[in-house]
């Protein structure tokens, strides 16, 4: 699961990273524009947010963000203590708020709280779609039965297209999904990856549910039209 911290306290931020990261990809953002252009791409389970921040306030983060039917489940982490203040950053979407400072493990536990109550921390260990399944707990992926062994991005990619199964997802939320922001690769690189899995797909006829959604993404989807 991935979370995004857009805080401009970088001892904050390693400090969470440091408790979190044995469970969560951690991604950060010191800046309130930069955070707000990551947390567009709609790829993250949860968002940490600051309130105030270079260049774009938190609550400005959250409004933008509501207002584009991004639902990202968000958590403020403030020093702004006011009852007013919180019944603000709740009216605008937030899901949680915690006052600065702060115990980290009331956030982790608050964390698990807000992650089980939207739904994220109860996704199944297996994932299917048609004749694919995925096991995500031992990371193990069978095809009609056959177990395969392929590459750990395949693996994730094809993660993020069962979860996503019948919905369009662009090059760039697959790639930030998948590789990351801090990757030293280019988007082409998912390209190149779905031809692999298609390929691996085609020896059980199951590449047709694979779908390129042309100049923008890919999609999961029953059919045999490979272009729509």
């Amino acid at each position: 699961m991935k979370i995004l911290i857009i805080e401009d306290d970088k001892l904050i931020v390693q400090s969470i990273k440091s408790i979190l990261k044995e469970h969560y990809s951690i991604d950060a953002s010191y800046d309130g524009e930069e955070g707000l252009f990551m947390a567009r791409q709609n790829i993250y389970d949860l968002l940490i947010l600051d309130v105030m921040l270079p260049s774009l306030n938190g609550y400005e983060i959250l409004k933008i963000l509501r207002k584009e039917h991004i639902d990202t489940p968000t958590l403020f982490l403030t020093a702004k203590d006011s009852v007013e203040d919180k019944v603000k950053g709740l009216k605008i979407g937030a899901d949680d708020y915690i006052v600065k400072p702060f115990h980290i493990e009331e956030l982790k536990v608050r964390i698990e709280a807000l992650l089980r109550r939207t739904g994220s921390l109860c996704s199944p260990d297996i994932l299917m779609y048609k004749e694919i399944e995925l096991n995500i707990k031992n990371r193990e992926i069978y095809i009609k039965g056959e177990k395969l062994n392929i590459q750990v991005k395949l693996f994730d990619l094809l993660d993020y297209l069962i979860s996503n199964k019948e919905a369009i997802l662009t090059k760039e939320q697959i790639f930030d999904r998948v590789w990351g922001f801090e990757s030293d690769t280019t988007i082409n690189i998912v390209e190149v990856y779905m031809h692999k899995l298609r390929k691996i797909l085609a020896g059980y006829d199951c590449d047709k549910y694979v779908k390129t959604i042309r100049g923008i993404g890919y999609m999961l989807k029953a059919g045999e039209d490979k272009n729509v």
